[in-house]
């Protein structure tokens, strides 16, 4: 898939280094479970999660102030990777990333946009899967368009292109499917607090 959405690359990574990179991010990354307050109710994330990058990438969605953790060889190592494959005009440098571990079919993530003003009006996000594959959705906000299904297999790289957090929303939905744990990276650039 290349078209003025998103990017898809299915093997972006090798899988032997896939395996590598969940293997090592499984155990490394400071994963924490948050929770979020919905109409008066306080539940916990259907997932784990951790924020990471550069000095002042400090970022609040939905309500939860993410701790900012210092960038860690693996992350760090993606992140160049990443440059190296999209450059400037692909939203790269990135200089933070939101990493989400998604335990079993259960976890997931509902339809939302990329879209607080921390990430500019219009925002790169650049998403590697590892682990496993699970079925990721999008679907305009309004107008004729059709949803898109993707199935996304460990090593893969989904770049959602600038414009598209603005018309689009995207779900990680829960399966009942038997189905093990899963990594998910989402590079973005954090702009500088006014």
């Amino acid at each position: 898939m290349n078209d003025p959405i998103a990017l898809f690359e299915p093997a972006w990574l090798e899988p032997q280094q896939a395996d590598e990179f969940f293997t090592l991010l499984r155990r490394t990354i400071a994963w924490r479970q948050d929770q979020i307050h919905l109409f008066g109710r306080t539940h916990d994330l259907p997932r784990l999660q951790a924020w990471y990058g550069d000095p002042g990438t400090d970022y609040v969605y939905s309500g939860i102030a993410m701790k900012l953790e210092p960038w860690i060889p693996p992350l760090a190592e993606l992140c160049d990777r990443l440059t190296a494959t999209l450059g400037a005009a692909g939203g790269a440098p990135f200089n933070s990333v939101l990493c989400n571990l998604y335990r079993d079919g259960r976890d997931s993530n509902g339809w939302h946009s990329d879209d607080e003003r921390a990430l500019g009006p219009a925002p790169v996000v650049a998403s590697i899967s590892l682990g496993a594959t699970r079925r990721f959705r999008l679907r305009p906000k309004r107008g004729p368009a059709a949803a898109i299904a993707l199935d996304l297999p460990s090593g893969s790289l989904l770049v959602m292109r600038a414009g598209t957090q603005a018309t689009w929303q995207h779900t990680l939905p829960k399966t009942a499917r038997d189905v093990g744990e899963r990594i998910n990276l989402t590079f973005r650039r954090v702009l500088p607090a006014r």
